[in-house]
């Protein structure tokens, strides 16, 4: 393909004349993973020493534990295929909240030498949508001393974020399947989970959820609901059906109105050809998407995230069990403060009652690994036993509301522990 300014095209994939000996580079991730490029990586990083690679997500399942010989890989969390890694102890983890990715890539906490993007096709005017992932790829963009672009001719051009064809230094034209990520199986559990969710979901919500079979299931019960908006770091395709079916409108967002916004499409094709130039979908970067000043304008806000465990006081673990990274940090925190404070919205953090076929309790009297949200920020806690609604409410209190939403094998422990608490008070 032609190229404008200092972009080259590459047609066989040979990064060796780009990559430096000792070379950081930052990947885009999810399905907008460059998987042309990263497979190229893999090929040759044994001629080029001490490469390391950050890419937040992977679903794409080409960094196995043998295929990143050689290559040090780091993200903020095992989440999709790279929890493959942790097993193998090949995945370093930098504990960080999204919305501080991008920041420590532009200041150089976080070193960039090369990005690899995937981007659609030029339109007319030079500029490359970012297709499914816009999150820190400009701030890699423009951080990096190289910027290798995959172009996909299958890549959605949404709408939202762009690149000028002169800020890439090196094209690879593909004509592929982006990443998919298939929905996931929806449980009995899932549903009862959803259930009490979806009674904090009114007319006019604002909605944050990841990914997953809970949100599914909780976006499954809300076709009843009217002028809903979308404010996430990413979404599914369980936004196409509330579109089309009028319940998300945006209607009534202070910011943004009429536009669900993101940073990150994450399902099938049916997603991707739905947000082809499709306006009512906008791709922001994360100082939109994540920002404590941006969230703060938003009333009605609804998050949705998910926990490894919880404790009785309320603390929040989302990555680590025991010696098993499971998560990561992600933007849990940057939304939980953001919910718990929107007028007329909520926090909430979800979890099975149980792990490890039913022999194990997520509600816990003390966290097997690190506090990802603090207690100070929790909001309510939903199991399919209930929800917990915790804020202003004494340790004591606490306790008792998270033992009763906790499966009833464990219950007679879990009381226990909770008076402890409440005997000391703390």
């Amino acid at each position: 393909m032609a190229c404008a300014g200092r972009c080259r095209p590459v047609t066989a994939v040979d990064l060796r004349p780009i990559l430096r000996p000792g070379d950081r580079i930052v990947a885009g991730q999810a399905c907008g993973e460059p998987t042309t490029l990263i497979e190229a990586l893999i090929a040759q990083a044994g001629d080029i020493p001490d490469l390391s690679l950050f890419i937040a997500t992977s679903f794409s399942g080409l960094l196995t534990p043998a295929a990143v010989d050689g290559i040090r890989v780091a993200s903020m969390g095992a989440i999709g295929a790279l929890r493959g890694l942790t097993k193998a102890h090949r995945l370093s983890v930098v504990p960080c909240h999204v919305s501080r990715v991008g920041p420590m890539i532009s200041s150089g906490e976080m070193p960039c030498d090369v990005a690899f993007i995937q981007v659609a096709p030029a339109e007319p005017d030079g500029t490359h949508s970012l297709g499914l992932i816009s999150d820190h790829v400009l701030a890699a963009v423009r951080a990096a001393r190289v910027v290798v672009a995959e172009v996909n001719e299958r890549v959605p051009r949404s709408c939202g974020e762009r690149i000028d064809t002169r800020a890439i230094d090196h094209v690879v034209p593909v004509a592929r399947d982006p990443v998919r990520v298939q929905p996931a199986t929806i449980t009995p559990v899932d549903e009862a989970i959803a259930r009490h969710v979806a009674e904090f979901v009114e007319d006019g919500s604002v909605l944050q959820t990841g990914i997953g079979a809970v949100p599914d299931a909780v976006l499954r019960l809300l076709r009843d609901r009217a002028d809903l908006g979308v404010h996430s770091g990413m979404i599914g395709d369980g936004l196409v059906d509330l579109v089309e079916s009028g319940v998300i409108t945006n209607a009534r967002k202070e910011i943004d109105t009429g536009v669900s916004v993101t940073g990150a499409l994450i399902g099938t094709e049916r997603l991707y050809r739905f947000a082809d130039r499709n306006p009512a979908i906008r791709m922001c970067t994360t100082d939109h998407t994540h920002d404590p000043a941006v969230l703060a304008r938003l009333s009605r806000l609804v998050t949705v995230n998910a926990a490894v465990e919880v404790d009785l006081t309320g603390q929040v673990n989302a990555e680590q069990s025991g010696t098993a990274y499971l998560g990561g940090t992600g933007g849990q925190v940057d939304f939980v403060r953001a919910g718990a404070r929107s007028p007329g919205g909520h926090a909430i953090i979800v979890a099975p009652s149980t792990a490890k076929g039913g022999t194990v309790s997520r509600i816990t009297p003390g966290l097997s690994g690190p506090v990802t949200t603090a207690r100070s920020e929790v909001d309510v806690i939903v199991t399919e036993y209930g929800a917990a609604r915790l804020a202003g409410c004494t340790l004591a209190e606490r306790a008792r509301r998270l033992t009763a939403i906790s499966h009833p094998d464990f219950r007679d422990g879990l009381e226990q522990a909770a008076r402890a608490i409440e005997q000391r008070g703390f």
